[in-house]
């Protein structure tokens, strides 16, 4: 009987402690719906910058990966969940890791995406609080969908944007290497 109870409270515990994470005091939720799509954590980690945390970024995929390349080549649904932790960030600061992020993403290569960077980054001119929550989710059918604090900013379409996006993460010279890492459950 003991043995029995024993099993139940162990089974309990792995399903709630796969229910949420806490990544710098932000609960992480295992499962993301972003229009219609279920996806799951894949991981999540903080954006530092001076030894300082600037946001938790979570990785939503439809199923677990650990291959940068593969994740960003995929042209299946999956999102990036920003959760804003610190004060400090601002849009205009925001818009210049973008740029940055996007710079190194492509490679210097920026200019046959221009128009849809300037679109992108016209979702984050509004001023940023800490606890706001970006997600930003990619459907094949639609593109890149953004939301701020569960209200849609807009959407652009094309593979190649949402390659160069999710690269500002998962590339080789990502926004932050740790963060990189813990998106990929490394």
């Amino acid at each position: 009987m003991k043995k029995l109870i024993l099993t139940v409270l162990v089974a309990l515990l792995a399903i709630f402690s796969d229910a949420q994470t806490t990544v710098s005091g932000v609960k992480v939720d295992a499962k993301l719906a972003v229009d219609g799509q279920n996806l799951v954590l894949n991981g999540a980690g903080v954006r530092e910058k001076f030894f300082m945390d600037m946001y938790v970024g979570s990785l939503y995929l439809t199923k677990k990966s650990s291959d940068a390349k593969t994740i960003m080549a995929a042209n299946e649904g999956m999102a990036i969940k920003l959760n804003i932790v610190s004060g400090m960030i601002t849009s205009d600061k925001m818009i210049n890791a973008i740029n940055e992020g996007f710079e190194n993403a492509t490679n210097k290569k920026t200019a046959p995406l221009k128009a849809k960077i300037d679109k992108f980054k016209g979702f984050f001119k509004d001023k940023i609080n800490k606890g706001d929550v970006f997600i930003i989710g990619y459907d094949p059918t639609e593109g890149v969908v953004v939301y701020k604090n569960g209200t849609k900013k807009g959407t652009i379409d094309g593979l190649d944007f949402k390659k160069a996006l999710f690269g500002i993460w998962l590339c080789d010279k990502p926004a932050d290497d740790d963060l990189k890492d813990a998106m990929l459950g490394k």
